[in-house]
């Protein structure tokens, strides 16, 4: 179901993403490169986080913020506050922080409030202990009830919650039950993610080799994962709670608008491991690992692992491949009708877009294999 006036939300300025790639503990299915570090790697990390936002000459200050990880909710209130206080534009349209359960206080919420945070994203992954097991995690539903009455105690009501369709040993049972406890917490945006198995990841590893650890034989099949998605959808639409994009969900007015940024593809500026830049016309990313970006800075060196220009065709394919994941979809321009006039026809064809007028969307079952849909239109 379409989010009434999922357009609403129109950002005019650039966003920060600044990435904090420290944890407690490696999650089976994570696959980023964040991780368990030493304390005085973090100290650097800071200083060399801090030193790279401060060199930035903003043409403008960012209207959104974002912290991402990692579990940047580890950061004292002193260290977030030395670090947000290199970036301008505070108060921020949005400023949202990730955390993990277990990290957020009463106290912490207020100190978050105080530094300009306005949004908080709970990577909950399941509310059944069996999963949150599986994961590495160890928090409970309880838990997470009480970390949210605390932050909502402080004023931040803008709260998202992270769920994973097809974590080991979930069943149609164990997912009702994590999407009666977002019933019950009534959050006004939801993520839900469908496991991917890949080799950055530990338990993605072993279910590509056929392994057994980390509870990778009791993954859901493909079929099931889609069920239990689709389930959520139907679920939360009858919340109130809108998909605005494949893998997000809020009522309306509480889309995140920084995110919404990528999928937009309006400028954004990272700082950090891996963090990732867009101007409009190039993309640029830094050194994935902390330690390299740390090294990096100490040699006085640039953190910029990678640099590209866009060229014309990269951008309408990308207009494509990313702004075909709003649940809005794109309205194409008239190059771009004529060069994918193929892919286009043939997926339409097959029922998966559909047009209305000059636009473009997936279907239903167009999100369920938008990757075989979004690699049509790269290299066509």
């Amino acid at each position: 179901m379409l989010a009434p006036d999922a357009d609403v939300n129109k950002n005019t300025g650039i966003g920060a993403y600044i990435s904090f790639p420290f944890c407690r503990q490696k999650c089976t299915y994570c696959n980023f490169s964040s991780g368990v570090f030493p304390a005085y790697l973090k100290d650097q990390y800071r200083a060399a986080l801090e030193a790279e936002i401060a060199a930035e000459l903003w043409a403008e200050p960012p209207e959104t913020v974002y912290l991402g990880g990692g579990t940047p909710s580890l950061l004292d209130p002193e260290e977030l506050g030395s670090i947000l206080g290199r970036l301008p534009g505070a108060p921020w349209k949005e400023a949202t922080i990730e955390a993990a359960p277990g990290t957020v206080t009463r106290e912490r919420a207020a100190a978050w409030r105080s530094l300009g945070i306005n949004r908080v994203s709970l990577g909950v992954q399941s509310f059944v202990p069996q999963e949150i097991r599986a994961t590495g995690r160890n928090h409970t539903a309880t838990q997470v009830l009480l970390e949210i009455d605390a932050l909502c105690g402080e004023g931040l009501n803008n709260i998202n919650v992270d769920l994973i369709a097809g974590l080991p040993y979930q069943t149609d049972q164990s997912w009702r039950e994590s999407l009666d406890w977002i019933e019950e917490l009534a959050p006004p945006h939801v993520s839900v993610y469908m496991l991917e198995a890949d080799e950055a990841s530990r338990l993605g590893r072993e279910i590509l080799h056929g392994g057994t650890r980390y509870g990778a034989g009791a993954v859901p099949g493909d079929d099931q994962i889609a069920a239990l998605y689709l389930e959520a959808v139907a679920r939360f639409a009858a919340l109130g709670i809108y998909r605005y994009e494949i893998s997000n969900f809020a009522r309306p007015g509480h889309e995140s608008l920084h995110n919404l940024k990528y999928w937009r593809r309006e400028p954004y500026r990272g700082f950090g491991a891996g963090a990732h830049s867009f101007d409009g016309l190039r993309r640029w990313s830094n050194v994935e690992s902390a330690w390299e970006y740390v090294k990096r800075w100490s040699a006085g060196a640039s953190p910029v692992d990678h640099i590209e220009r866009l060229s014309d065709t990269q951008s309408m394919e990308e207009h494509f491949f990313v702004g075909l994941r709003q649940t809005t979809g794109i309205v194409p321009a008239e190059r771009e009708w004529v060069r994918f006039a193929e892919p286009i026809r043939r997926l339409i064809d097959s029922g998966l877009l559909e047009r209305d007028e000059e636009r473009l969307r997936l279907t239903g079952r167009g999100v369920l294999l938008s990757n075989l849909v979004f690699e049509e239109f790269v290299n066509s």
